[in-house]
């Protein structure tokens, strides 16, 4: 049998279309959205672009994490089709609908938190990240936030303090949101042991900020832009003891992990730990803004009435999108798959 070919190259990278694009695109769009790769998508299929000169690529982007069920699942392009056309948004706050309800009680059901959840949605990660830490500081009545070298959080004002990475993100934007302390994240091919990174933890509330003003500590299980390093089990289990210990939200970030990119749906569950809050966002709706907050009932339901919120939090759209974006995880049994593929490119990796 034939191998299958995927990859097709017609013309020149870029194009002539794309480089038509492209140059139009220097004459109307502000120079700091700065573009990676000089293509234009025409067509996106599974795990292929096309771009408008006709060239086929493999897709290992996949909008930056964002197409866990690849592009245009038939059965996620349907129910946007559908919802679409029966009505776009009304903003949940002022009229709700169902698909908000029925999103809330499958997360929750789903991520690793024992006991009863309340979920709440928002447009991107950043305002997800941004949420969860207003909830934490409404539950505790603390200010100070602790996040991580090497960590990603986003781009608005606070999630951006949180970022450990200046350039490009930070530079020339201060000043930055206040109580905002950073830690080590453990990385051994740094040289940096989970219990040197708790250790520092323990040092930072005597020489930076009294364990009794923390509010949360929002960790990425896995860390996404500081280079795809797990956190190890030991680290985890001393954050939750931490926070156990001192009264303080255990906050992870599954924007990235989240989704069955770690041969879990979500990458708590490689620990067997619960944290207290967790941010889901990217392939939650293969494509479509959507984020959210998951968490124990009694912390999500603790801040006053009105205290989160916005027009588009949880728009109707995005929402029937991840409604099938679980129908195609529960049906295609993807995480498994992810698993499979996982180990198959690990074992090749480490035989070479």
């Amino acid at each position: 049998m034939a191998a299958m070919k995927t990859i097709e190259i017609r013309t020149a990278i870029p194009g002539p279309r794309s480089q038509e694009l492209l140059e139009r695109g220097s004459e109307a769009i502000a120079g700091p959205l700065q573009v990676y790769l000089p293509i234009f998508a025409a067509e996106a299929r599974n795990a292929t672009i096309t771009d408008v000169d006709g060239n086929v690529f493999v897709d290992f982007a996949g909008g930056v994490g964002v197409c866990n069920v690849g592009h245009c699942h038939p059965r996620v392009v349907e129910a946007i089709q559908e919802q679409a056309a029966t009505f776009v948004h009304t903003d949940f706050t002022v009229v709700p609908y169902g698909g908000y309800v029925e999103l809330a009680e499958r997360i929750g059901s789903l991520a690793p938190i024992s006991g009863p959840t309340r979920g709440a949605f928002f447009n991107s990660g950043a305002e997800a990240v941004e949420n969860a830490v207003k909830i934490a500081r409404l539950v505790t009545g603390r200010p100070a936030v602790i996040a991580f070298e090497s960590a990603f959080h986003g781009r608005t004002m606070l999630a951006m303090t949180m970022t450990s990475k200046v350039v490009p993100y930070k530079t020339g934007m201060g000043p930055f949101a206040p109580e905002v302390y950073r830690a080590p994240f453990p990385n051994e091919y740094r040289g940096v042991s989970a219990d040197e990174a708790l250790a520092a933890i323990e040092e930072m509330f005597v020489t930076h900020v009294a364990p009794s003003q923390v509010a949360a500590i929002v960790f990425e299980p896995q860390l996404g832009e500081g280079g795809f390093v797990p956190a190890p089990l030991e680290f985890v289990e001393g954050l939750r003891a931490i926070c156990d210990r001192e009264g303080i939200l255990l906050v992870a970030d599954e924007v990235q992990t989240g989704f069955g990119r770690t041969g879990r749906m979500f990458a708590m569950e490689h620990y067997a730990i619960e944290p207290d809050l967790m941010i889901v966002a990217k392939s939650i709706a293969a494509g479509l803004p959507l984020s959210g907050v998951v968490g124990k009932a009694e912390l999500m339901d603790a801040p006053h009435s009105g205290a989160i919120g916005g027009t588009f939090i949880g728009n109707p759209v995005a929402l029937a999108a991840a409604l099938a974006v679980l129908d195609v995880f529960a049906d295609e049994d993807l995480v498994a798959r992810a698993g499979t593929i996982g180990d198959t490119i690990r074992s090749r990796l480490l035989d070479a």
